[in-house]
């Protein structure tokens, strides 16, 4: 069952320090993107395939980035995720237990139209953009917002024809 999750509030960016870096815990070989681009209610569908780092104790929680997105669905390896089997905040999507590899399927919903901290998918003068660096891709979908993490992107771009003529992805 798909359950619907208001979007937390966005927070504020704070420095990390090298004394403070820590590997990440899961990895992201592949992600394929597809946006079904609204202003006021673009649908964003994260495929990614996860894996943990070896340096990481079996077990371990996954922890995505995110900020300021509407959790739409959870699910790993075709079976949506239960309620109860994670936590969402301002901050963070967390999944107490995740297999060793396995395919995550994330579906958030944005609002570009009032997005107005040019991070993330924006639009301005009637055209979408985005912007990803340095952690604005949390601000699209819950990814481990971080430059260590290096997958290949799939990105796919749906609109109305009459809305957005020229669609252009360099994802």
């Amino acid at each position: 069952m798909t359950k619907t999750s208001p979007a937390p509030q966005a927070r504020t960016a704070s420095a990390v320090h090298r004394d403070d870096y820590r590997p990440p815990a899961y990895l992201v070989d592949e992600i394929d993107l597809d946006f079904a681009l609204d202003p006021e209610r673009t649908i964003v569908t994260a495929i990614s395939r996860v894996r943990r780092n070896r340096r990481t104790p079996a077990g371990a929680p996954l922890v995505l980035d995110g900020d300021g997105l509407e959790l739409i669905e959870v699910a790993i390896d075709g079976e949506v995720v239960p309620e109860g089997a994670y936590r969402h905040d301002a901050q963070a999507l967390t999944v107490d237990r995740v297999p060793e590899r396995f395919v995550l399927r994330v579906v958030t919903r944005l609002a570009p139209a009032s997005n107005t901290s040019l991070m993330g998918l924006y639009q301005s003068n009637d055209n979408f953009f985005t912007q990803c660096e340095a952690q604005g891709f949390r601000r699209i979908t819950f990814f481990p917002d971080r430059p260590d993490v290096m997958a290949r992107y799939t990105v796919t771009l749906r609109a109305e024809r009459e809305r957005c003529p020229v669609l252009l992805s360099n994802g």
